[in-house]
């Protein structure tokens, strides 16, 4: 009973951040869901620029015409809340963390969130627009290419979550060498290894084409090298790594 006494207040905390957090996402995405074709119609335009002339986009089910929006519009709420989310997360364990502990965690969820949002950005700008038209050209004479808009999405949003996933190598690389799983002479050694490991994540994640794979493997390899260099910078620190140790 003392035991449950101990922990209800923080319980009771959690619940409000979590229901906070859910009327908040309802909040955002109820103007979102009124203009979820808007929404999907910007979405549309890479590859409506890569289709031939009068080519569309097209629906096979009855109900992918409202889905497909509807889908877009909650994941641009979950992606847009990210940092809010991550705010009410830190709001409730910075309480039991220690100074250093506090110095140390912020900057890198902030760094984690800026590094996933720059990926879905790369992957949107130079990713997304050359697959698509390397897929259009590829395209055999007398083939007619009209994509589905739901996996048309299913397409975009893997290749935005991938990148920004992706993205988190050079926090990855860091926490592996901080806390001592690996150093950053280790890593060094085993580059080789590291080159094509990245060209295998390229291949796993992303479409099956040249290009995208390229595309990731070779961001990878160099937000690997940042990581490198962030491990190097807090090891040369002696402010830093006195807070990050102790």
């Amino acid at each position: 009973m003392e035991t449950v006494d101990k922990y209800l207040p923080h319980l009771l905390e959690l619940r409000q951040r979590i229901l906070r957090s859910f009327l908040v996402f309802i909040v955002v995405l109820i103007p979102l869901l009124i203009f979820s074709s808007e929404l999907f119609s910007l979405l549309a335009q890479p590859i409506l620029k890569t289709l031939p002339q009068g080519g569309m986009l097209i629906a096979t089910e009855v109900i992918t015409p409202f889905t497909a929006p509807m889908k877009l519009a909650i994941f641009t709420a979950l992606i847009a809340l990210i940092p809010y989310f991550l705010y009410q997360g830190w709001a409730f364990v910075k309480p039991g963390l220690y100074r250093n502990e506090k110095r140390t965690l912020l900057p890198i969820i902030l760094l984690s969130t800026a590094l996933f949002y720059t990926g879905m950005v790369f992957a949107h700008l130079f990713v997304c627009p050359l697959a698509l038209s390397f897929f259009m050209a590829i395209a055999p004479k007398g083939v007619t290419v009209m994509t589905d808009m739901s996996h048309y999405l299913d397409f975009i949003l893997v290749m935005y979550f991938a990148f920004g996933g992706a993205f988190q190598v050079p926090i990855i690389t860091f926490l592996l060498i901080h806390f001592g799983i690996t150093s950053v002479e280790a890593l060094k050694k085993h580059r080789p290894y590291i080159i094509v490991a990245a060209f295998i994540i390229g291949m796993l994640l992303t479409p099956p084409d040249v290009i995208s794979q390229i595309l990731l493997a070779v961001p990878l390899l160099g937000l690997f090298e940042g990581g490198l260099l962030l491990a190097k910078w807090f090891a040369k620190d002696p402010k830093t790594q006195t807070s990050l140790t102790h």
